[in-house]
């Protein structure tokens, strides 16, 4: 299994002769260098290029093209030699580019013989380079490993190789910029043409140009993050983007840049608009032949389709590479459905519009003429229809291809809980950057998930809606026929009964909090639960049995009292502890891992005291670890009045079946949300926590 490497990352290498495979996205030239244990090449013997493609154990190819193979043979290596380093360069005068960043991250894979992976790095976060080492094999007591680098050079060759100690770097650069020169007739194809619109030569899925009766509030559409109807705010991948709702526009004017460092251009007019994620990079389609065309018009054959590839968007990591295509998708979904129905929406009143000309002469509302005009009308209005689908339809196929070639890919931390690799999942070694809250969908298409996904550590609590009277169900029957079947529960054609919901809303905080510890680290996430009534002990279960929950929870306001007090005093010490700047000084009766504090039956058990110190720790509990998630009916806290409403707007509020709740101020969608439940008799959660015991087991001893 090849592994992803990323920028810095090391992997041990079981055997000496290897392959280096090199695709990028136009054409470059591969050199290689052989340093000494400090990384200094001592003369221009020492290099692999064009000019010279062989050296002992070392050889390189004669010209600069898009795809490369190296042949290394590390042990017929001199022992001087101790760091092998590959470098990759752009020519001069030939292709169109003139720096990395113009064109997709070139791609570096370290193959056996047989073409078996052993290690992947892709060059992302480059911009004005025009040289760069890639990767490098070096030897470290006796054996070899292999290192991702990325070190890039806006001065070119010369500046790398004077970087590496070479005296004659200036005029070995000469050279080898010669000799490409000199194989370039023979060997280098023409590379493809640049798509339309993007000045990087490689493209994502083409929307089609807008029809010209659309009105402008189609292009207009933007994707933001989706927010409760009641103004809660969804933390969707829109939110945490690596850039934010604004800058997602992309309307008439300067369109955002399309890969990091390139320089953002103004589409020529007439050109259609580009939906695409400014972030995100496609995998470049290989340049074929033009066939020759011996007379005008002769038939051109269409260019090849892209391939969705998992990870193809920026990233110094592949876990942010993952991260940012997820929010790429979302955001090429909200734009393609608003798209949609503001064609939809320009048709019906198009309609609207004909029909009331054609019928503002008395002299034809009647016979042929009117009858005419009316089918003309809603011929107009079928085609506009039919049209716009069509759009969606390629939109959504592609999008639907795409996500089955990343779900597959996602990290624990971003997976469905029926995903393989939380079959094979161990204690995890650092927190990662995100968790999946669940799935989002929109009407026009229910088979095509996008992961919710927000940031971590988390910014705000959860809250799980159990009360009933909360979920209006005014969907079609189909919605709810949809909730019955992926449930699997025995719900009615009416809305859910009060014991339902609090069952599946507390499913649904187990496995939440079954996700937190399995993605973090071994000892470094904790869980505390508040349940006064006693009645979640059913649901707490594969918690209690596997001993990632040490105890039950004390029933009665005693319990609520000793579990707040002791959260409230970490908070307070971990804050002082952080503005005087002496981590060190705490107590050592304080547990500096995170905290969630799932809250259950709120308010039962709870007096004046106990509610000032739970809104005390959802305000400042997030900025030193302390999570609050509560599985609570808002209509039961009405005896409060309207002190608790701050608390209920500073939570996020996510429902235990599906429910479309989640709304999109820029776009009028509204959001589906689906809780992230296992599939029904499944025992992944138990086992997942099984796991996160015994990882906890073995960092004790």
């Amino acid at each position: 299994m090849t592994a992803e490497l990323v920028r810095g990352q090391n992997h041990a290498l079981d055997r000496t002769r290897v392959e280096i495979r090199i695709t990028a996205g136009g054409p470059v030239v591969a050199a290689v260098t052989l340093g000494d244990a400090q990384g200094r090449v001592p003369g221009t013997e020492a290099v692999a290029h064009p000019g010279a493609p062989r050296r002992t154990g070392i050889e390189v190819p004669r010209q600069a093209a898009a795809e490369h193979r190296l042949a290394v043979d590390l042990g017929a290596l001199p022992d001087a030699v101790h760091r092998v380093s590959v470098l990759l360069a752009l020519p001069t005068g030939i292709g169109a580019l003139t720096t990395f960043g113009a064109a997709a991250p070139p791609s570096v894979r370290v193959t056996d013989l047989d073409a078996t992976g052993l290690a992947g790095y892709t060059l992302t976060g480059l911009g004005a380079e025009s040289a760069v080492v890639a990767v490098e094999l070096y030897r470290r007591a006796g054996a070899w490993k292999v290192r991702a680098v990325g070190q890039g050079y806006a001065d070119g060759l010369a500046a790398l190789l004077r970087d590496q100690g070479l005296p004659q770097a200036a005029e070995l650069a000469a050279e080898i910029e010669e000799a490409v020169g000199r194989g370039h007739a023979r060997a280098v194809p023409a590379p493809a043409p640049a798509a339309a619109g993007r000045p990087d030569g490689h493209a994502r899925p083409q929307h089609p140009a807008p029809d010209t009766t659309t009105p402008p509030a189609a292009d207009r559409a933007a994707a933001a993050p989706p927010s409760a109807s009641d103004g809660h705010s969804a933390h969707a991948p829109a939110e945490h983007g690596p850039s934010g709702p604004a800058s997602a526009v992309h309307g008439p004017g300067p369109t955002a840049p399309t890969a990091e460092g390139a320089t953002p251009t103004t589409p020529p007019a007439g050109a259609p608009v580009d939906y695409r994620h400014p972030k995100r990079r496609a995998t470049p389609t290989p340049a074929t032949p033009t066939p020759p065309v011996d007379a005008p018009g002769a038939p051109v054959s269409p260019p090849a389709p892209t391939l969705p590839v998992a990870g193809d968007a920026a990233g110094w990591s592949m876990e942010e590479r993952l991260y940012n295509q997820v929010w790429g998708m979302f955001e090429d979904l909200t734009r393609s459905v608003a798209a949609y129905r503001s064609a939809s929406d320009f048709a019906e009143s198009r309609l609207e519009q004909e029909l009331d000309t054609a019928l503002s002469d008395p002299r034809n509302r009647l016979g042929t003429a009117a009858d005419a005009a009316r089918a003309a009308a809603r011929d107009k209005h079928a085609a506009l229809v039919t049209q716009a689908r069509a759009a969606l339809d390629r939109d959504l196929a592609q999008l639907a291809a795409e996500s089955e070639v990343v779900e597959p890919a996602l990290p624990p931390a971003f997976a469905r809980w029926d995903s393989p690799v939380w079959q094979a999942h161990r204690s995890a070694q650092e927190r990662p950057m995100a968790l999946r809250l669940g799935d989002l969908h929109l009407p026009e298409v229910r088979d095509l998930r996008i992961p919710m996904l927000v940031r971590l550590p988390l910014e705000r609590g959860l809250w799980i809606d159990c009360g009933p009277d909360a979920y209006a169900w005014r969907g079609p029957d189909p919605e709810r026929a949809y909730a019955r079947r992926e449930l699997g529960s025995a719900l009615t054609d009416g809305p859910p009964d009060e014991a339902e919901l609090r069952r599946l809303s507390l499913e649904t905080a187990v496995a939440l909090a079954a996700r937190m510890l399995a993605v973090h680290p071994a000892g470094e996430f904790a869980v505390q639960v508040i349940d006064p009534g006693g009645t979640a002990l059913p649901a707490l279960a594969p918690l209690l049995e596997t001993g990632v929950l040490p105890a039950a929870p004390v029933p009665g306001a005693q319990g609520v009292a000793t579990v707040l007090e002791g959260l409230t005093r970490r908070v307070d010490l971990v804050q002082m502890a952080v503005r005087s700047r002496a981590a060190d000084a705490l107590p050592p009766d304080v547990d500096t891992a995170d905290q969630l504090l799932i809250v259950h039956d709120f308010p039962h058990g709870f007096d004046d005291r106990a509610v000032t110190r739970l809104r005390y720790l959802a305000d400042e509990g997030p900025a030193v670890g302390v999570h609050l998630l509560m599985v609570a009916d808002r209509a039961q806290a009405r005896e409060y009045g309207p002190v608790l409403d701050p608390l209920w707007r500073s939570l996020l509020r996510i429902t235990p079946v599906p429910d479309a709740h989640l709304a999109d101020p820029w776009v009028g969608h509204a959001w589906t949300y689906e809780p992230p439940l296992a599939p029904r008799g499944s025992q992944v959660v138990r086992q997942v926590l099984g796991r996160v015991a015994e990882a906890r087991r073995e960092r004790r001893s």
